[in-house]
């Protein structure tokens, strides 16, 4: 079985793989992406098509994504199952969470260890504000606070990422939340697509 995942996501998701043993080869797309949602499907299904030819089965390792319901006309098109919820941070953190911390402060930007490790790259560079630094008020003036959402279990790396996480909340000029999630969520979501038949 093939899994066309975010690439924000397919390290945890090949690494759950491995660990319950699961037949299933990942392939991840640009996490990039996740800033041109607008592509998401496009690519999703162009992946699909292509990985069909060669596996007896195609599942799809995105929630929604900021795709507005058209990566879920894809995947009915094409009869392939995706995971649920509107983002990666539901998959992590679970709805209720997600729901429950930007309606408490509506004002949260929500980083996930892949955007932690990649800020830089993935917002700072992509966004142009190592260019271009008067652009962080025009991006970020209506956000409040960042929360990391915490997967890795590991010491040494949490210890890593967290400084990173500091450097990104510095970075655009808020202050930091930590709350551990792990990679549970994510699990189960992906246990449930790949049992689905």
């Amino acid at each position: 079985m093939a899994l066309v995942a975010c690439g924000a996501i397919a390290q945890p998701a090949a690494a759950a793989a491995e660990r319950h043993g699961w037949p299933v080869d990942v392939h991840p797309l640009n996490p990039l992406l996740h800033n041109r949602p607008e592509r998401i499907a496009a690519a999703v299904e162009e992946l699909v098509v292509e990985l069909r030819n060669r596996y007896d089965r195609v599942a799809v390792g995105y929630a929604d994504c900021g795709t507005y319901g058209e990566l879920d006309e894809v995947c009915d098109r094409l009869g392939v199952e995706r995971l649920p919820g509107l983002h990666c941070y539901d998959l992590f953190a679970g709805q209720r969470e997600v729901e429950s911390l930007t309606d408490d402060e509506p004002g949260t930007y929500l980083l996930t260890d892949f955007l932690v490790r990649s800020f830089s790259r993935t917002v700072v560079h992509e966004l142009g504000l190592d260019r271009h630094p008067e652009l962080r008020d025009d991006y970020f003036r209506h956000y409040t606070r960042v929360v990391w959402l915490v997967q890795t279990t590991d010491p040494g790396e949490r210890a890593e990422l967290c400084t990173l996480a500091q450097d990104a909340a510095d970075r655009i000029g808020l202050p930091l939340v930590v709350r551990h999630t792990g990679t549970g969520g994510l699990e189960r979501a992906l246990d449930g697509l790949l049992s689905t038949r």
